[in-house]
């Protein structure tokens, strides 16, 4: 029987099909505004050392939240001859998603049990840069992880007690310098109260 990380990487998940959630501790209530937070710098320690060491040349990038742990890893580039860089770059990429596919569930399958989160992979190439499959988790409308990070990071500043709440704080942040002020939230936790004071009042 196929997992969630198998039905994932597949066309049926590319296509959008409807009420597709993760199995095991992640798709039984992430998504929720209670799921438990993560340590970023230990869920980044357990990929530096489970991921295959031939698989990228650098460091991967990780984001998570509470839904899902997107994993990007950089490619060397190929020699694409006198053909065009920028397509010999796209085929790289879709070559290591192909080439590495049932490597890359496996893993999936064992972070989802560790972390309760299903797992997006991605791989960049010189300028090219590809995510193979994000989750798109429902919070009043369908939102993707960047767009759900900003909403957890207002909850978890306590600026709003949902993300519901926090979406609705950020419609009334609209035109004004949005990614500077939840940067420096993120940063200066420890003051939150002085960051808080200077958005804007319900």
């Amino acid at each position: 029987m196929y997992g969630h990380h198998r039905f994932a990487d597949s066309p049926f998940a590319r296509m959008g099909a409807p009420g597709f959630r993760g199995r095991g501790p992640g798709g039984r209530g992430r998504g929720t505004d209670t799921a438990s937070p993560v340590d970023r710098a230990e869920v980044a320690g357990w990929f530096a050392g489970r991921l295959p060491d031939g698989w990228f040349t650098g460091p991967v990038e990780i984001a998570v939240d509470r839904d899902e742990i997107t994993v990007v890893g950089p490619l060397a580039e190929p020699d694409a001859g006198e053909g065009d860089p920028a397509a010999a770059r796209a085929g790289r990429i879709a070559r290591f998603r192909e080439d590495t596919r049932e490597q890359r569930m496996a893993v999936a399958d064992a972070a989802q049990e560790r972390y309760g989160r299903s797992v997006a992979w991605g791989a960049s190439c010189g300028d090219v840069r590809e995510v193979f499959t994000n989750a798109s988790v429902p919070v009043m409308t369908r939102l993707r992880q960047p767009e759900r990070l900003v909403l957890d990071t207002l909850v978890d500043a306590g600026v709003a007690r949902s993300r519901s709440e926090a979406l609705v704080w950020a419609v009334r942040l609209v035109g004004r310098n949005a990614d500077a002020w939840l940067t420096e939230l993120r940063d200066a936790m420890a003051s939150v109260e002085e960051v808080r004071a200077r958005g804007p009042q319900p």
